[in-house]
């Protein structure tokens, strides 16, 4: 999304990043094109200061104009798994029973390349409405997974 701000009522505010790009790299090839998959290095005219510590991660580069949203709160239809993966109980047994999502639950989501932190606003039958900790750029109807801490 950009550089994210807090405006003095406590408002996310996201402002992006543009930039020229200079050139692509693909391994040892430098491209004059680039397709979806695989690893592509993108040179642009960014000041290295905002790169610096992997903070561009998960963030979305595309033509202007052409981006999906931004969301600070997104509405999910969730599945549960019935029992926990690669945990073994007390007793021995092969996997715990999984909780149903709490109000006020604190979660790590993923979408897409992007992982943040969520709370879990509201929630009604297998809806489930989060507030993200850091805003993310998606589209509407992308496939999220959601993990919490056992």
């Amino acid at each position: 999304p950009g550089i994210v701000t807090k405006g003095s009522d406590g408002a996310m505010k996201c402002v992006p990043i543009t930039s020229k790009v200079v050139s692509l790299f693909a391994e040892a090839n430098d491209l004059n094109y680039a397709v979806p998959g695989g690893l592509i290095g993108v040179g642009t005219m960014i000041d290295p200061t905002l790169t610096r510590a992997d903070r561009l991660v998960g963030h979305v580069l595309g033509i202007k104009g052409n981006l999906p949203e931004v969301f600070s709160e997104v509405e999910i239809h969730f599945y549960l798994l019935r029992r926990l993966l690669g945990v073994k109980t007390s007793d021995g047994g092969k996997g715990a029973k999984v909780s149903k999502l709490a109000k006020g639950e604190v979660l790590l989501v993923n979408i897409g390349s992007t992982s943040t932190g969520c709370k879990v606003v509201r929630i009604k039958d297998d809806m489930a409405r989060v507030e993200l900790t850091q805003p993310v750029c998606s589209q509407q109807g992308e496939k999220v997974a959601l993990s919490r801490r056992v």
